[in-house]
């Protein structure tokens, strides 16, 4: 079987959608699906096998992405999918709409994967805009895209709820993104220590993902500045980068945390991340509009209790209640519950044997096989979606 993923982001731009791209890509080929890859080019990229790069330009205040011609994209899409049984289109920019008309112009079906919830996030990117409106403006293209395929993967019940809600009819399937384990239970996080100056009897707890508002960071300064009132050593680092990091880095100068918050950056994700996360004590992370929470599952994979607020996406993780704690949705409360736990070896290593062993069940290979078997089913329906609509009109 080949398939055609189609995006409007991958690597080296890291984020979730690109990591689920490059996890599914992986595993599916030892399943016998050979995908082939649609994306943006970011700079001079290497040629790779199975990859079209399609030239694009900045998009306007986010130096990390970029937005690909649209006739570009077009014309690479038509030309990869030729040959495909399956086109899965992975962001709802340029690339849904690419995607939608090869698979309308070939006779294929065509899914999509809702990897984010625009309506909580497109606030921050526009307020200037009444709120109210950009939340209803993007339920309505939601609508609109995933009524226009055949299928719609997501990758928890919440959003698979709240698509139903917005008025989606079509087949949802929930299908999260799974975890490459072996490589995060082998992290050294010794040396990762001794790279960046960290003693290593402090205590650390970690946030690992992108660094933006709706990440909710500022409510982990908060509950770490109420932590050290009883943990006085904890330092909170955080790995990564986005738009908020200036930002951020000064409120928590601000709120006098210099010495207690570490900004590390980006770190390479086969060796340097799982370094980090075996480096950590425990990882706290604060998001409310997750569509998954695919750093959860790799802080579990590496034995690292969690502490995180139970919304959305994380909810499918952490609802089980196996290798974390899930604090209300208070600072102060949160802080207290990060304090017990780095005050309290003996409960951090009970939750550490569990979050290993729950980390299991959500394994790349078993999520691979069911994408497998969503993509064998649309191609045996071949009900593509152009013939769905022309049948209706």
């Amino acid at each position: 079987m080949r398939v055609l993923m189609v995006s409007d982001v991958y690597f080296p731009r890291v984020n979730g959608v690109s990591t689920s791209i490059e996890t599914f890509r992986r595993e599916l080929s030892g399943l016998g699906v050979e995908v082939r890859l649609v994306v943006p080019r970011y700079g001079d990229e290497a040629d790779e096998p199975g990859i079209v790069r399609v030239a694009g330009r900045p998009v306007p205040g986010d130096r990390e992405d970029r937005l690909a011609g649209w006739r570009r994209m077009h014309r690479a899409v038509l030309e990869a999918a030729r040959g495909c049984d399956v086109i899965h289109v992975q962001t709802p920019f340029v690339a849904h709409y690419a995607g939608l008309a090869a698979a309308r112009r070939l006779g294929l079906p065509v899914l999509a994967t809702y990897h984010t919830l625009f309506e909580e996030y497109i606030a921050h990117y526009a307020p200037f805009l009444p709120a109210g409106w950009l939340r209803g403006w993007a339920r309505g293209l939601s609508r609109r895209q995933c009524n226009a395929l055949d299928a719609v993967v997501v990758p928890s019940r919440a959003m698979r709820q709240r698509l139903l809600d917005y008025g989606v009819a079509r087949d949802l399937h929930v299908l999260p993104t799974g975890i490459p384990l072996a490589r995060f239970n082998a992290g050294d996080g010794e040396a990762f220590r001794q790279r960046h100056g960290i003693p290593l009897d402090r205590l650390v707890a970690l946030y690992v993902g992108r660094v933006a508002h709706e990440k909710n960071i500022g409510f982990l300064f908060d509950a770490v500045l109420h932590a050290r009132q009883s943990c006085p050593g904890i330092l909170l680092v955080v790995a990564g980068e986005g738009p908020a990091s200036g930002e951020l880095q000064s409120r928590a100068a601000a709120l006098g945390l210099g010495d207690t918050v570490r900004f590390i950056g980006y770190l390479e994700r086969r060796r340097e991340l799982p370094d980090c996360y075996a480096a950590a004590d425990v990882f706290a992370f604060a998001s409310r509009t997750e569509t998954q929470g695919l750093v959860l599952l790799e802080a579990m994979a590496a034995g690292l209790p969690v502490v995180a607020l139970s919304e959305m996406g994380t909810a499918d993780i952490l609802d089980a209640g196996r290798g974390c704690v899930t604090p209300p949705d208070d600072p102060r409360r949160f802080g207290d519950v990060l304090a017990h736990l780095l005050s309290t070896p003996a409960i951090r290593e009970q939750l550490a044997e569990d979050a290993r062993a729950y980390a299991e069940v959500w394994s790349d290979a078993a999520m691979a096989r069911r994408m497998a078997d969503v993509y064998g089913a649309l191609r045996h329906a071949r009900t593509p979606a152009g013939a769905a609509l022309e049948a209706g009109n």
